[in-house]
């Protein structure tokens, strides 16, 4: 029971996280020597992340593939002299759909990850990620940045 409770708290942790464009640091993170030593990462961590990362690596990369073609294909479909509505909304639900698959996938990675880190180095990490949205938001906000646009 008390397993089952922390992985609905991860879970709604990571949820809220991805939901509010907060993400992990870039790439194998568990190797940057920084983060490491700022989470005290035992060598063992790093091997067992690293199996991890392996184990989604080919699952995320067919996602953001089938991403990136959809996205192709919806860009073709608005180039069209006459819209096709229908195949317009076929292709959004099946984005939807898509990019939800990869969420989920990323989402499952971050569990399977967390269950490797302490709470400690969880909240470690957590405060890692915090300080640099907290920075990209600073940054976002002085006039005359330019702010991100979501690609389509």
């Amino acid at each position: 029971m008390k397993r089952m409770l922390m992985m609905v708290v991860v879970m709604v942790f990571a949820i809220a996280s991805v939901a509010g464009g907060a993400e992990l640091p870039p790439g194998k993170w568990w190797n940057n020597p920084q983060i490491a030593q700022r989470l005290e990462l035992e060598p063992e961590q790093q091997t067992r992340l690293d199996s991890i990362f392996r184990e989604s690596a080919n699952d995320l990369i067919d996602r953001r593939a089938e991403i990136e073609k959809l996205t192709l294909a919806v860009r073709g479909e608005l180039d069209q002299r006459q819209l096709n509505r229908q195949n317009l909304q076929r292709l959004a639900g099946q984005l939807t759909q898509a990019r939800g698959r990869l969420f989920e996938r990323e989402l499952m990675m971050l569990v399977d990850m967390r269950g490797v880190l302490n709470d400690e180095q969880w909240s470690r990490l957590r405060a890692h990620i915090d300080r640099r949205q907290g920075e990209r938001d600073m940054q976002q906000q002085r006039p005359g940045q330019p702010r991100p646009r979501r690609r389509l």
